[in-house]
């Protein structure tokens, strides 16, 4: 039996699925950072909020420190623990931990499996395409909408270098 691409029926109705149905994608970048993950919400069909069920192994960050402007996500510790790092406070996290990253809240924030086992999770978000996401770690700031990366800079008046 062939595993299905999605749970969209040929009506275009989105049906009930198992979530070992999903499958399993991983990103990594060097040793520190790693996750697997299944993007549940793209399975189902959903173009609004995204879910995915995330497994973070033991001792790997999952991104670079970060907020955004316009998304906002939301986190709910299923098995394992973490630690969640809200700008310069770190919190250690365990089954029936929520956390909320509300958007527009400039405080980075970031997950670490700090311990031997690993951490599984859902994290929700709604990923508007405008968004804007800022690194503040790096001074990264990245264009959702162009796709674009940029180094953050002093910010300079509205009519700075334009001639009279």
């Amino acid at each position: 039996m062939s595993t299905p691409t999605n749970a969209v029926n040929a009506e275009g109705i989105a049906e009930p699925f198992r979530i070992d149905e999903v499958p399993w994608r991983e990103f990594g970048h060097g040793e520190r950072f790693g996750i697997a993950y299944q993007v549940l919400s793209e399975f189902a069909g959903a173009s609004q909020i995204t879910v995915c069920m995330e497994v973070l192994p033991p001792g790997k960050q999952a991104n670079q420190a970060h907020y955004h402007l316009l998304e906002e996500e939301h986190l709910f510790v299923l098995d394992g623990s973490m630690t969640v790092r809200l700008g310069e406070k770190t919190f250690v996290v365990a089954p029936g931990h929520y956390v909320c990253f509300p958007a527009g809240q400039k405080v980075a924030h970031s997950i670490t499996n700090h311990t031997e086992t690993p951490c599984r999770y859902l994290i929700l978000g709604n990923s508007p395409k405008g968004d804007v996401i800022v690194y503040p770690d790096t001074g990264r700031v990245h264009v959702r909408l162009s796709g674009e990366s940029y180094h953050a800079s002093p910010t300079m008046e509205y009519w700075e270098g334009v001639p009279e």
